[in-house]
């Protein structure tokens, strides 16, 4: 089917006079859908009286292709055409102004960027009933779009809700695993701190017995004792005669 992947989209595009022209142009939208599984269906309207409808079948389009001189697959060219009515180089060339029914001829072009081939569909006025009815359906269906997009609208909202849960749960666990971590650390470095103070009491009480005036006059007295200690009398006799023997002068006396 040729269609059968074609979205149908709404557009506004810039509306302006062929020629200039006094009157100001309202606001138009233009509406692009599949009719059947071979056509496609053009409608622009500004829902006053300015009503436009093209009817193009794959041949009508194929034609078109050869024309512009666009190559590639069929795919690759109505791909591009969609992209043409997606861009903001979408225009509405209006022509023959009625006085007392709008403009008479309507032309909607379009291209994908500037510079690149160029997308012309002319438009037939539709009036009376036909233009009721088509702006009828246009209606219904931008509220049908309206609505699929609102829902669209609040699944993501739901859906970010409930990721905005998830986080916030997941935030809560990091910060009760996060506050235990402190608690924990704190807890080693008061336990290291005590080790440390209680390492370092002991050493200075060492130090101080150590140091103490009991320790240093139970040494003093230990010292004087053993400098006054009494020699044998052998021992002072012996060093007396070494002190009084004569001299060979008093035995020749």
């Amino acid at each position: 089917m040729a269609f059968q992947d074609f979205e149908p989209m709404f557009g506004e595009p810039k509306a302006e006079w062929s020629a200039p022209n006094k009157v100001s142009l309202p606001p138009f939208l233009f509406y692009v859908h599949p009719s059947d599984s071979s056509r496609l269906r053009v409608l622009v309207t500004d829902f006053c009286s300015n009503t436009w409808e093209a009817i193009r079948s794959v041949q009508d389009l194929e034609d078109m292709r050869d024309n512009i001189g666009i190559g590639g697959s069929w795919s690759d060219f109505l791909a591009y055409v969609i992209d043409s009515l997606k861009s903001g180089e979408v225009k509405l060339v209006l022509e023959g102004d009625s006085k007392s029914d709008g403009a008479a001829y309507a032309k909607l072009s379009a291209q994908k960027s500037k510079g690149m081939p160029l997308i012309s569909i002319s438009l037939g006025k539709l009036v009376d009933v036909a233009a009721s009815e088509a702006i009828k359906n246009l209606s219904l269906e931008l509220y049908k779009a309206f609505k699929s997009m609102h829902s669209l609208l609040i699944n993501e909202q739901e859906r970010c809700y409930q990721l905005t849960e998830v986080i916030s749960s997941e935030q809560e666990k990091n910060e009760s695993i996060q506050r235990q971590l402190d608690t924990f650390i704190y807890s080693k470095r008061q336990k290291s701190q005590k080790m440390n103070d209680k390492a370092f009491s002991d050493t200075l009480l060492v130090t101080s017995l150590e140091d103490s005036p009991d320790k240093t006059a139970t040494q003093g007295i230990g010292s004087t004792k053993v400098n006054k200690r009494v020699v044998p009398a052998y021992r002072r006799a012996k060093v007396r005669g070494v002190l009084l023997q004569d001299t060979e002068d008093d035995a020749d006396n």
